[in-house]
């Protein structure tokens, strides 16, 4: 399989960004991410700079690996991250497009590398149970519903990769701090902070992010298929809570 690449390089964050072409060819068995390396094997060995892009586990959990392939973060399957992605997905899309996330609180850092410390300072604003509560008690102790620990599971597979910015037409991490917010507001130890909702939306907007204007992009590009309706909670908690 041979495919045209048209990759995003930028050398610093100042610097002036443009696509470069390359040329590959691999088997339909190749991983994206695996693809990627070849090509900087085949960089490196000419002699040129490597191509710098996130990756860690490699198992969809980390959600390090924040690249945009033809203009869908992760590329275009569902719940799938960039480092479940085989190049068999793009057989009949030879020519592929590869750039970072684009958002202004995430500035790039170095061609595909952004710099996502914004959202740690979100996480920073309210998202930790800051409510001594011991050590860990037995799992019956406090009763929880089903319902309500099924919704707090959904909602902490959220691994802050940071899609739902990406496609956003705002810009917006609402469905990231909603996630967050959905996780720990509906549980015992976290429902003392009231004010967790608005401390951290609050962050994000001063972290320069857009406001949600319900397009649902998020929604279909998280890889985790974190709910809209997790928004729907947090608004709830936090108009009860003014």
């Amino acid at each position: 399989m041979i495919f045209t690449l048209h990759i995003w390089r930028q050398k610093n964050a100042i610097a002036q960004g443009y696509f470069e072409q390359y040329q590959m060819d691999v088997s339909e068995t190749t991983s994206f991410l695996e693809m990627m390396d070849g090509l900087n094997e085949q960089l490196i060995s000419k002699g040129h700079d490597a191509i710098a892009f996130d990756f860690d586990c490699r198992e969809g959990i980390c959600g390090t690996c924040s690249l945009v392939i033809n203009g869908a973060p992760h590329g275009k399957q569902t719940a799938t991250t960039t480092c479940q992605v085989y190049m068999r997905d793009y057989a009949d899309e030879p020519e592929l497009w590869i750039e970072p996330w684009r958002a202004t609180a995430f500035p790039v850092i170095k061609d595909l590398i952004v710099d996502r410390l914004a959202f740690d300072k979100i996480i920073n604003s309210g998202g930790y149970i800051a409510t001594r509560t011991g050590s860990a008690c037995e799992a019956n102790t406090i009763a929880i519903p089903k319902e309500t620990a099924d919704d707090a599971f959904d909602s902490a597979t959220c691994i802050g990769c940071g899609a739902c910015v990406a496609v956003c037409p705002n810009a917006s991490a609402t469905l990231f701090v909603a996630a967050k917010v959905s996780h720990l507001s509906s549980l015992p130890q976290g429902e003392v902070d009231s004010q967790r909702a608005k401390k951290m939306l609050t962050e994000m907007e001063e972290q320069g992010f857009g406001t949600c204007s319900n397009y649902r992009e998020c929604e279909s590009a998280c890889p985790k298929e974190i709910s809209v309706s997790t928004i729907t909670q947090m608004n709830k908690l936090l108009y009860e809570n003014k």
